[in-house]
């Protein structure tokens, strides 16, 4: 990917390692760049879930459920601080395209992320996969739809 070249030097670091977590497909390092409160949208539930335990259990399955995952494109807005990443992948068989917005604070913590895909087909599958994977180990309220 190419550098953004407005983006706050701590979101810089923490891109960097993002990157090299999901090309790695291990994202055991992620809480070392996320805040301990960090928001996450998740397109396959309608309520958002908190904290890193949940955020780290549902990214790590979703670097293995994914085949092919590239990212085309990524945007900073001019403070800095938050990114856009578009990606592509199947899930399933089944194609999908979707963007990861991340806000992240001064630190360069992530504070929120939030993904979300189309075609319907795409996330439907990636919703059924996770729900194999994860169905009871989120809270109630923003469980796996």
């Amino acid at each position: 990917m190419t550098e953004l070249p407005n983006l706050h030097p701590a979101a810089a670091a923490s891109l960097e390692k993002w990157h090299a977590m999901i090309a790695g497909k291990d994202l055991g390092d992620l809480p070392s760049i996320t805040h301990p409160e960090v928001v996450f949208h998740m397109p396959t539930a309608i309520n958002p879930y908190h904290g890193i335990e949940p955020l780290v259990l549902t990214m790590s399955n979703a670097v293995q459920i994914f085949e092919e995952f590239s990212y085309h494109r990524q945007a900073a807005t001019a403070d800095g601080r938050n990114v856009v990443l578009e990606f592509s992948a199947k899930v399933g068989g089944k194609m999908a395209k979707g963007v990861d917005f991340i806000r992240f604070d001064g630190a360069g913590k992530i504070v929120e992320l939030e993904v979300m895909m189309r075609p319907l087909s795409g996330a439907q599958a990636l919703a059924t996969e996770m729900a194999k994977r994860i169905s009871g180990a989120l809270p109630a309220e923003s469980e796996v739809k």
